[in-house]
């Protein structure tokens, strides 16, 4: 799988989980460099509290595009520390 934003792969892996019909992706398949801190947070009732990165190409700031739970809830444990993507992030084989 591979996720694109603004014609540059940010993500690629063979080992990617699907939720929900979200695709995640290890943190170690996901390029760090297009990635910028963000302090939004939600909170899912199953899942437990989400953290988000900005997604960063080319001059170009795709805010709160990107989704990760850095402690998961014990039903969710199978996807904590890998990133999910939205807000025009292409996923695709």
């Amino acid at each position: 799988m591979k996720a694109i934003w603004n014609d540059q792969v940010i993500a690629e892996s063979q080992a990617t989980r699907m939720v929900e019909g979200n695709v995640y992706f290890p943190a170690e398949d996901v390029k760090p460099e297009f990635l910028v801190d963000s302090d939004h947070h939600t909170t899912c009732p199953w899942k437990g509290v989400a953290s988000y990165y900005h997604v960063s190409v080319n001059g170009e700031m795709n805010d709160n595009a990107a989704w990760y739970y850095p402690q998961a809830s014990d039903l969710a444990k199978g996807i904590e520390g890998y990133i999910a993507f939205w807000k025009g992030v292409k996923v695709s084989e």
